[in-house]
């Protein structure tokens, strides 16, 4: 059975999350240095069957680009070439790094450990890539 993987891609640091085989929970996987986001693909990849790849496209409340857009369709190019065997989608993530915030106090994480922006980044992606899951059965 093939898992979906969630990309919450940023600047610095990128958040990723990925389902169960069964693509019934999707869990926060790692947050990686955004240059080493494709080699960590790679090796992710040759371990484990991945059918999809989301990627979280940023968007203004109004629908317009935000500064991040450009930089997620540059990415989103690259991961096309890096594995155009792999089905690419981008998904909506409009308040995921809210979202995730709240998550993080509603399960009682430590201030100390909420304040490390890479569990907001992985945790983000998880949400995304939740939403896809209900969104698609």
């Amino acid at each position: 059975m093939a898992r979906i993987i969630c990309i919450d891609y940023g600047g610095k640091r990128t958040g990723l999350a990925v389902t169960d085989p069964f693509k019934i929970i999707a869990t926060a996987l790692t947050t990686v240095e955004t240059k080493e986001l494709i080699p960590y693909l790679k090796r992710y990849f040759e371990q484990e069957t991945v059918e999809l790849i989301l990627i979280g496209e940023p968007y203004s409340l109004d629908g317009s680009d935000t500064h991040a857009t450009p930089l997620v369709r540059e990415a989103i190019k690259q991961l096309e070439k890096a594995f155009p065997h792999i089905p690419l989608k981008t998904v909506d993530e409009t308040f995921s790094s809210k979202m995730a915030s709240k998550a993080m106090v509603e399960m009682g994480m430590k201030k100390k450990d909420r304040q490390i922006k890479g569990n907001i980044d992985k945790i983000a992606a998880a949400i995304m890539l939740q939403e896809y899951l209900q969104s698609t059965s």
